[in-house]
């Protein structure tokens, strides 16, 4: 019922563009919410061949499907496996429309290059930071999606049992992770083989990018306080706010 819902809905969006001729001239973006909550069994559908499920920073709760249309500036019938994330969205548009970005810093990048196709365009991003729970630094992934690295950290997870029935969860256990460890997410999507062994320079370089981020954002679970961190949800300044 949800698919046939979603299908139905984009179907209007798209009859609708048409209908007032502006399908050519706009730039749609297909995507969704971040993993399947695998407790929840028949109820929650699957992740595979990605690993675990949602609330965790391995594949299963991060990679999401994309979907981008934009005729004459996005080439049809193509299929990327560049890395992005959502956070570059904004500066993307901006930078497609010439409109001025916040003044407050913010994290995302212009990666329209390699939306757009663009012969020899790279992600701007040395790495991605995947935080989670409330300011653990989990894992971090090169600019060019190839390279993962999980950090220790706890994790849930159904440890191969099937999830529940009939909108009933299954419970969940803890695992852990008790080393850093290493994927090559463009052979091994399901992160099944951890290759730090394999590649200790690439462990190194992916480990100083998780020191730059903890510099910038704190880290939890190493009890740090990063020097950029920023208040969420704040628009204005305290006096500002309370003037109404």
């Amino acid at each position: 019922d949800v698919i046939e819902e979603i299908d139905w809905s984009v179907g209007q969006v798209m009859a609708t563009l048409e209908r007032c001729r502006l399908a050519d001239n706009t730039w749609v973006i297909f995507t969704s919410d971040n993993g399947p909550w695998l407790s929840y069994g028949d109820h929650a559908g699957s992740a595979l061949p990605l690993r675990e499920g949602k609330g965790t920073s391995w594949e299963g709760g991060i990679r999401t499907p994309c979907i981008m249309r934009w005729p004459g500036k996005i080439p049809a019938g193509t299929d990327s496996r560049e890395m992005l994330m959502t956070i570059d969205l904004l500066p993307t548009i901006a930078g497609l429309i010439d409109a001025k970005l916040p003044s407050q810093r913010i994290d995302g990048l212009d990666v329209w290059p390699i939306i757009s196709g663009r012969k020899g365009a790279k992600n701007p991003h040395s790495s991605y930071w995947i935080y989670y729970e409330r300011g653990q630094l989990q894992s971090v992934i090169s600019g060019d999606g190839q390279w993962k690295l999980v950090l220790p950290h706890a994790y849930r997870t159904l440890a191969g049992r099937p999830g529940g029935t009939g909108g009933l969860p299954a419970a969940y256990s803890q695992e852990s992770t008790a080393k850093p460890q290493l994927y090559n997410l463009a052979q091994d999507i399901s992160e099944a083989r951890d290759m730090a062994d394999q590649h200790p320079e690439i462990l190194r370089k992916l480990q100083a990018e998780a020191e730059r981020a903890r510099e910038e954002l704190g880290d939890a679970l190493q009890k740090r306080i990063g020097k950029g961190v920023r208040d969420s949800g704040h628009a204005f300044s305290d006096e500002k706010a309370s003037a109404g």
